[in-house]
């Protein structure tokens, strides 16, 4: 089996509410506030943050368009932006998930919506190269997921049937376009219950 992870919130932390009251307490005091600016701020990566995921417009433009729309200082939005490689940090419990999926003989790939610049940090800071055969970030093909043409890039470019390829992301709207594809997917929460699911599937031993 192919197993293909999405990256934010399943590789690496990505926590959208938590990760602006840390940057934004004196804006932030409450999750709730978080997540409700963190929906204003990304716009379920759509609007100005789904063109900078597609690698359409730069990290400058992108702080600039947020702070017009917003109304919100171009300097704090800019200190989010610059904020977000420390906050992609491995996930403990995944990474031993990718070595015993790769112990079990399994191909793995990654699909992950990432502007360019995070994803050049990415490259960087950790060897992507040894967990994953390869993989697609959106700010390098200039798609983005949810759409089918990511999803048929991805195809092409893993080489395989999508009825061989296993999905794991942590946006409902991903899993349902994958399976929209023929691929089989996981709505992935935490590395417990998709460890759990996948041996449920066989695809792991218990």
């Amino acid at each position: 089996m192919k197993i293909v992870f999405d990256f934010g919130g399943v590789v690496f932390r990505w926590h959208p509410a938590s990760f602006l009251a840390r940057i934004w307490p004196h804006r932030i005091e409450t999750l709730e506030q978080g997540a409700a600016a963190a929906a204003v701020f990304f716009q379920n990566y759509g609007g100005d943050w789904g063109l900078f995921d597609q690698g359409l417009i730069s990290a400058d433009e992108v702080v600039r368009r947020i702070a017009a729309r917003t109304g919100w200082p171009l300097g704090e939005v800019a200190a989010v932006v610059r904020a977000v490689p420390d906050e992609l940090m491995p996930i403990p419990a995944t990474q031993v998930l990718i070595r015993d999926l790769r112990a079990a003989g399994h191909t793995l790939h990654f699909l992950s919506n990432m502007p360019l610049p995070f994803a050049e940090h990415l490259r960087k800071a950790y060897p992507l190269h040894e967990w994953f055969v390869s993989g697609l970030f959106s700010g390098h093909v200039k798609q983005i997921k949810p759409s089918a043409e990511m999803f048929a890039l991805a195809e092409r470019h893993f080489g395989v049937p999508p009825q061989e390829l296993l999905f794991l992301d942590d946006h409902p709207v991903n899993v349902e376009a994958a399976l929209a594809r023929d691929w089989q997917a996981v709505l992935f929460t935490d590395p417990a219950s998709a460890r759990r699911e996948l041996v449920s599937r066989r695809l792991l031993n218990a």
